[in-house]
């Protein structure tokens, strides 16, 4: 891979990386039906990584590697040494094994794969997979998104939508996350608009329901990490929406030492005058 890669090298890749998922899904799958189910050590940051974290990871660094070998992969489960020299890639997977171990470990079946290929510390191309309902969601920005049921093959295109006066706007947040500065950004809108409606759900579950028009808005003040936004971002940005940090700008990928996520915002239409005067408020 030479250059910038074409919508069409990248709808390419999709076919394969939906195989290799499929197969990461399914070592997944196995785990979470296993009796052992709840067993997990805690990592340096105190997350807990299951074995269903570390088989998917096994099975998505061999099959990238077999996709397109020249590619590096930054994994959350990756060594610190297979990633010393990422601030000189230009391109690479960025790859969430097991978004929401927290999740696979309450039972709520609400945990996802995320593949992102990035390029010039943009995502171009992401996939995010529901091992549990066997459903695909791909972006590929400045192209089109869309939903691939991997049982029946159907397939759905998918765009953000707008926001209609009078309509109750759709805030998704983590079930995990109520602190003080998403508490007031709840506040800051019930005064600006005339109904708001609250869902939860885990994982990048958020960045599914907003692609399709199932939300609105998914406002982010917890600590996260690059792997866990990627697809997602792709895939939003595909479907006719937004992640934004809190300057208004849209996140970008491997420019410092750490691997922190800034805050942000995902919008569902974000030309919205509502939009402007959330970032212009930056009251949170």
């Amino acid at each position: 891979m030479t250059g910038v890669l074409t919508i069409g090298e990248l709808e390419a890749l999709v076919p394969p990386l939906l195989a290799l998922c499929e197969e990461a899904g399914a070592a997944i799958c196995e785990h979470y039906h296993a009796p052992d189910a709840g067993h997990f050590e805690a990592k340096g940051d105190d997350s807990p990584l299951t074995r269903a974290d570390l088989a998917s990871d096994a099975v998505l660094a061999l099959g990238l590697a077999r996709l397109e070998p020249s590619l590096p992969i930054l994994s959350e489960e990756s060594a610190r040494h297979e990633v010393a020299g990422r601030l000189s890639w230009e391109r690479y997977w960025l790859v969430d094994p097991l978004d929401g171990t927290k999740e696979f470990l309450a039972r709520t079946g609400e945990f996802t794969i995320n593949l992102a290929l990035v390029e010039s510390h943009r995502p171009a191309l992401g996939v995010l997979f529901l091992p549990l309902a066997r459903l695909a969601y791909i972006g590929i920005p400045g192209y089109r998104a869309w939903r691939r049921d991997m049982a029946s093959g159907e397939e759905l295109a998918l765009q953000t939508r707008r926001l209609a006066p009078g309509a109750p706007l759709g805030v998704l947040a983590s079930r995990r996350h109520r602190g003080r500065r998403l508490l007031a950004c709840l506040d800051w809108l019930e005064q600006r608009w005339p109904a708001i409606e609250r869902y939860n759900s885990g994982s990048a579950l958020k960045f599914c329901q907003l692609a399709q028009g199932d939300g609105d808005f998914y406002p982010r003040f917890s600590r996260c990490c690059e792997w866990d936004t990627a697809a997602g971002q792709a895939l939003l940005e595909a479907a006719g929406g937004a992640l934004l940090g809190m300057d208004g700008k849209p996140l970008r990928y491997n420019l410092g030492e750490s691997l922190y996520s800034p805050n942000f915002y995902g919008f569902g239409d974000p030309g919205h005058a509502l939009w402007r005067d959330l970032l212009a408020a930056d009251a949170f």
